[in-house]
């Protein structure tokens, strides 16, 4: 009985090693293998690919909610998000600064302070976005009518109703209204060129009466083949 008793001793000595052995190199792989997901954490954050980041942060902290390295990116983290929101807020992308300033709250919400400057930069911004819109709307409500032209074309082309004088006459009013509202430079388009003086001083006349002092650009261009029209080309800036 001794010799077997001995023999089964051994046996189960030699198993127990063999699984030292086998289960050894598995949890020694399972250190530099972490090591590799801080470092590739790291590098994420230096590279900006911060989306990234803050999967690779969500996993290491789920394998290790009490490691002290956490809150450590966690604030590397939100402060890669706070420097891209400044940077985006001085391109003029307040949307874009909104969204990055709220991933650094989420990171860091025991850290106000941390925030507060690009809030503030962000709100005033944002105010002053709204300012501009109002002021937009207003000048264009108090802008007046157009009556033949087109503001948002580079030109417009009138076709004038030289058949019937009356019908004329009230339509150089309206252009002449337009040239002097909209700071339009005239061009009249005619078949003789006896015409062009005659409408010159047609349109000269209305648009001094509206406005003595506007400078009133004119000129003519001949086209035999098509009826009289004129051409509004309002100033550009």
């Amino acid at each position: 009985m001794k010799p077997f008793a001995s023999r089964y001793l051994l046996l189960a000595a030699f198993s127990l090693i063999l699984a030292a052995c086998s289960s050894t190199p598995a949890d020694n792989a399972a250190i530099p293998a972490q090591a590799d997901a801080w470092q590739q954490l790291e590098q994420s954050i230096a590279s900006s690919e911060l989306a990234t980041a803050e999967d690779q942060l969500a996993a290491l902290q789920a394998q290790a909610p009490n490691d002290s390295r956490v809150e450590q990116y966690q604030r590397q983290l939100a402060e890669a998000y706070l420097q891209r929101s400044q940077i985006v807020l001085q391109k003029g992308d307040v949307n874009a600064a909104a969204t990055a300033l709220s991933r650094a709250r989420a990171l860091m919400p025991k850290a106000p302070a941390l925030t507060g400057g690009v809030n503030g930069a962000i709100a005033q911004a944002r105010k002053a976005e709204l300012e501009k819109a109002e002021a937009a709307l207003k000048a264009a409500e108090a802008r007046p009518k157009t009556r033949v032209i087109d503001p948002t074309a580079p030109s417009t082309v009138i076709a004038l109703k030289t058949r019937n004088i009356a019908q004329m006459r009230k339509q150089l009013d309206d252009i002449a209204a337009d040239v002097v509202n909209y700071q339009c430079d005239v061009v009249f388009q005619v078949p003789r060129k006896d015409d062009a003086p005659w409408l010159k001083t047609l349109l000269s006349k209305r648009v001094n009466k509206l406005d003595s002092a506007f400078a009133l650009e004119q000129s003519h261009e001949i086209h035999r083949d098509q009826p009289a029209q004129v051409v509004l080309i309002p100033r550009r800036p």
